[in-house]
């Protein structure tokens, strides 16, 4: 018997919404002013699961979260700056992230085999360990939302604006939250992006479950974002879940199954979707929505090369009805279609049918490219497939911040 998915999406919760959760967020003086050291805290070892960048460079804190993920196999804490990325900075920066992971560990009082480290900012540069060694020291986790917040500010780089989400469900007849935090606003082609997601969970469910939950949900939320199409360094999404809820052990077998692996990809979905909004200097979310490809990975792929494309952004950003540009996306995809099939509508109004230009008002088109969110639909009609992908229009304002990145 499969249950009737229950969820909801709950405002003023945040990170360490779920029973058992506690987090911090400081300055300690990596940055100028801003906060830039942070740590989230369960109370007692958690089931982990972990996805990370495809880039073949790879920063130091990657390689020590990923024996936490793959060999421990739980979780108690991550500890994360900002500010500076620790990547491609040699045996030092392996040895600075260790010292990071053996630090936060001394603080909490727990094996360091249960403590993740993340890094996010500037390349290259060797980090600053003495702000690090006495702002581990500082931190104070606790549970008020405050404290939450305070973590979500600390983890951002570039990013205007804070990433939070949670959502609820139950399972069992026990209340179970999902929440999720998350930094990324350029640099963004996942798979992932320059991007850090902490996602946690009262859930009981075991590692390796989460583990697959995790891979699939990521599949369709976080590697469908691009901004500018570069690949990070340092990207890594990590969720923890304590199992405090006091349900049964979950596993695709379980009658509430999917109450819990919808609540995770919906909040995947939030933070990937608000990382795309916040791209570097951008001024709308595209949605690129395909559907009838031959696949779901196949409409997945056109949607991300339509809304990755930069004469797409762009007109998007001019507000040009271009629907050329979206067309000659959809053909150089590398995907199957049939060009006398296909479809295209912005925000509801029809531009090409069947292959066959139709008339349009560009004056319509105008005010609906002047959105906040703009939406682009693509049929196919060669298959059951379908897939979204988000990504935002490429401004002024884009070059500026990324010309001076380090200055």
């Amino acid at each position: 018997m499969v249950s009737t998915i229950e969820m909801k999406k709950l405002s003023s919760k945040n990170i360490v919404s779920p029973k058992g959760f506690k987090a911090a967020g400081i300055h300690c003086g990596i940055k100028h002013k801003k906060k830039d050291l942070a740590i989230l805290v369960s109370e007692v070892p958690a089931s982990v699961a972990g996805v990370f960048t495809t880039n073949a460079v790879q920063a130091a804190p990657i390689k020590v979260t990923k024996e936490v993920v793959y060999a421990t196999k739980k979780m108690q804490a991550m500890i994360v700056n900002s500010g500076n990325a620790n990547a491609c900075t040699g045996k030092q920066g392996l040895a600075d992230a260790y010292e990071m992971q053996q630090l936060a560990a001394q603080k909490l009082g727990i094996d360091s085999e249960l403590i993740g480290v993340a890094s996010t900012g500037v390349i290259g540069e060797i980090m600053k360990m003495e702000p690090i060694q006495k702002g581990i020291e500082l931190l104070i986790p606790d549970s008020k939302l405050e404290n939450g917040i305070d973590f979500a500010q600390a983890i951002m780089t570039t990013d205007t604006v804070m990433k939070n989400t949670t959502y609820a469900t139950v399972i069992d007849g026990k209340e179970v939250l999902v929440s999720g935090s998350a930094k990324g606003s350029g640099m963004i082609e996942p798979n992932m992006a320059t991007m850090l997601g902490f996602i946690t969970t009262d859930a009981n469910i075991e590692s390796d479950e989460l583990q697959k939950a995790l891979s699939s949900v990521t599949d369709c939320t976080f590697n469908s974002i691009t901004v500018d199409g570069d690949t990070s360094t340092n990207d890594t999404v990590i969720v923890m879940a304590n199992g405090l809820a006091g349900n049964e052990s979950l596993t695709p077998a379980h009658p509430e199954w999917e109450n819990f692996y919808t609540v995770l990809r919906l909040v995947a979905e939030d933070l990937a979707k608000s990382i795309a909004r916040d791209g570097e200097g951008a001024t709308k979310l595209i949605e690129v929505e395909v559907d009838g490809a031959i696949s779901d990975e196949e409409a997945r792929k056109i949607a991300k090369t339509v809304v990755g494309s930069p004469l797409v952004k762009t007109a998007v950003f001019g507000c040009d009805a271009n629907w050329g540009r979206i067309i000659a996306a959809v053909g150089y995809s590398g995907a199957h279609v049939d060009p006398e099939k296909i479809t295209i509508k912005i925000g509801g109004a029809t531009m090409v049918e069947n292959g066959e230009p139709i008339k349009f008002s560009e004056e319509e088109l105008i005010e609906i490219l002047k959105q906040h969110e703009v939406k682009i639909y693509v049929s196919l009609e060669v298959g059951e497939g379908r897939g979204f992908a988000w990504g935002c229009d490429l401004t002024y304002d884009y070059v500026q911040i990324n010309a001076s990145y380090r200055s």
